[in-house]
């Protein structure tokens, strides 16, 4: 038998935390001394002690923990409330994650305001562009909205691409669009293919026309710290007199596992110069 505070340590609680599990009856000490009052735990409650703490961490009310506990619930059954739990948190851990890269990226905005070299900056043309590809509608162009739609239409892709035997003859090229009804961002994961590559039941062929004249420059880093680079070519555009005609391509140029080391070259199409 434990003393209250030797059976806290072993469970790592507090004995506080005891005294009011047993005020609402949810663990009982195993022994309580009639005269001085004192709580005594066998060690075969830290299998109670266990089932309680990781059934509060799912978000149970003491109320509800107590009715599970006189449900009797199996190990398995617990282990599988607690790899749901596990996943919604890991899921709630990514949504935090990419909102702070956003926060950072639009801090990275605001400081590099009036700061950019020129010189990255390229008006060139590019040619015309064969790609399969797989398309989705993102509720926004958003980052927030673009990335957890475009990294799943890539993978998909691959995987169709490999399964069809075809094998991509350039780099990936996203591109986008509104959407018809106007709610929403038509995303467009491709990648360019030879011209001999014909549709295959799972994926569209498409040829991207060639644009005369597009305002492009190469960011450097994972997609989610794009913002202050599109910025940047943007006010370029402005200062010099040019109008966008369109949402930017998207050129992956180099994409090794390591994010921080990614190539992307942002294509904005530019309209005609005023004659």
């Amino acid at each position: 038998m434990f003393t209250i505070g030797d059976f806290a340590r072993h469970g790592r609680v507090s004995a506080r935390m005891l005294r009011h599990y047993d005020a609402v009856g949810l663990l009982r000490p195993e022994h309580t001394d009639p005269f001085s009052g004192y709580r005594y735990y066998s060690a075969a409650q830290l299998a109670t002690l266990n089932r309680v703490i990781a059934l509060k961490d799912l978000g149970f009310t003491l109320q509800q923990v107590r009715q599970i506990l006189d449900e009797k619930v199996t190990t398995e059954e617990l282990r599988g409330m607690l790899k749901l739990r596990e996943a919604e948190l890991r899921e709630a851990m990514a949504a935090a994650a990419a909102r702070l890269a956003q926060v950072e990226a639009r801090l990275r905005s605001i400081e590099s305001e009036g700061r950019m070299p020129m010189q990255d900056v390229m008006i060139k043309s590019t040619p015309a562009v064969r790609v399969a590809e797989l398309s989705a509608v993102a509720a926004s162009y958003a980052p927030e909205h673009i990335g957890p739609v475009i990294s799943p239409l890539y993978d998909e892709l691959f995987t169709r691409l490999k399964a069809a035997g075809v094998t991509p003859a350039g780099p990936g090229i996203a591109y986008y669009e509104d959407a018809p009804d106007g709610d929403g961002i038509v995303v467009h994961a491709g990648c360019s293919v030879s011209a001999e590559t014909q549709p295959g039941p799972d994926f569209e062929i498409t040829e991207l026309p060639a644009v005369e004249r597009a305002a492009t420059i190469v960011h450097r880093g994972p997609m989610d710290t794009i913002m202050p680079t599109e910025q940047n070519l943007a006010r370029w555009i402005d200062a010099g007199g040019h109008r966008s005609a369109g949402y930017a391509r998207e050129v992956y140029l180099e994409c090794p596992p390591d994010k921080e080391k990614w190539v992307t070259e942002l294509q904005v199409p530019l309209a005609p110069a005023a004659r």
